[in-house]
């Protein structure tokens, strides 16, 4: 077993957050509706929103009987309204290929709408208990720093990111997992992009990065995210109307909420593009 799998079990042990889609009542649905929210989303914000969801749709296929426009409006303000069109389309395929049961198998989760390799290997993972590579922004932090010494990760997965994964995978399925869920909380408590709390860090004597002075990072410049002004908001403050309203939306409410008109103009488009927003009327506007 690899130096670090018992320091950093353990503290996952004494310190993990108690999260209602680990919890062993928590079912497969709840873990795949969890990473659908978690995605460059804060858990803070999406606690309350998840349980929400699980209380209005316990199963996908209670999700797959409402329209699409439901899905957005239930979103709220999680951002990135997207994922709820794909999490609806993920329910509805989980209900025509698997009889409304979230599948266990990596290539059936893989092969529903909106759902990539990280999120597959997550709910295997995660809800099954599988042996999976789960390689999530946080955990490819630690990784990058306790093994390959470097401050930051590459923009995009590598080949021997991926390989030093999975040579730190546990053989057995359920330690497996835990390793998975627990090097994610190290990442997301301790081993933060900025300020590590290094002192507190199970793995501290074995990290690569700590022991080489911490370089800083030195690779190309990493994206930064900016709000205000951006499309991004734009789109969100145009979603806030048509979801706080209970029919179609006349066009000059959505100009009231956007004073730049090129921009709001384009971004409606893109809105109705996305098909978040449908043309209820000439002049008027709505939620799929």
């Amino acid at each position: 077993m690899s130096d670090l799998h018992s320091p950093l079990l353990r503290w996952y042990d004494e310190h993990a957050r108690d999260l209602p889609w680990r919890r062993p009542e928590a079912s497969a649905w709840s873990v795949m509706v969890s990473e659908f929210m978690l995605q460059q989303t804060p858990v803070a914000r999406v606690l309350p929103v998840h349980e929400q969801w699980l209380a209005r749709w316990p199963t996908p296929a209670d999700l797959a009987a409402e329209p699409t426009g439901e899905a957005v409006r239930a979103w709220g303000r999680l951002g990135y309204p997207r994922r709820a069109l794909r999490l609806h389309a993920a329910a509805t395929a989980i209900v025509e290929r698997h009889g409304g049961e979230v599948p266990s198998a990596y290539d059936d989760l893989i092969a529903l709408p909106g759902v990539g390799d990280y999120t597959a290997a997550a709910i295997a993972s995660f809800a099954f208990g599988r042996r999976h590579v789960v390689l999530d922004t946080n955990v490819r932090r630690v990784f990058a720093r306790t093994v390959q010494g470097v401050e930051f990760p590459s923009a995009s997965v590598t080949k021997a990111e991926r390989e030093v994964a999975t040579e730190l995978l546990p053989d057995d399925d359920a330690t497996a997992a835990t390793w998975a869920v627990a090097v994610m909380e190290l990442g997301a408590l301790v081993c933060t992009a900025s300020n590590p709390r290094c002192a507190a860090c199970p793995v501290a004597e074995q990290c690569t990065w700590r022991a080489s002075g911490y370089p800083a990072y030195d690779g190309p410049p990493r994206k930064v995210q900016t709000w205000a002004g951006t499309d991004r908001q734009c789109r969100g403050r145009l979603l806030a109307v048509l979801r706080d309203a209970d029919g179609p939306v006349h066009r000059s409410r959505l100009d009231a909420a956007w004073s730049e008109e090129a921009q709001r103009v384009r971004c409606l488009a893109s809105l109705v593009e996305d098909r978040l927003v449908v043309h209820a009327g000439a002049d008027t506007y709505a939620l799929p």
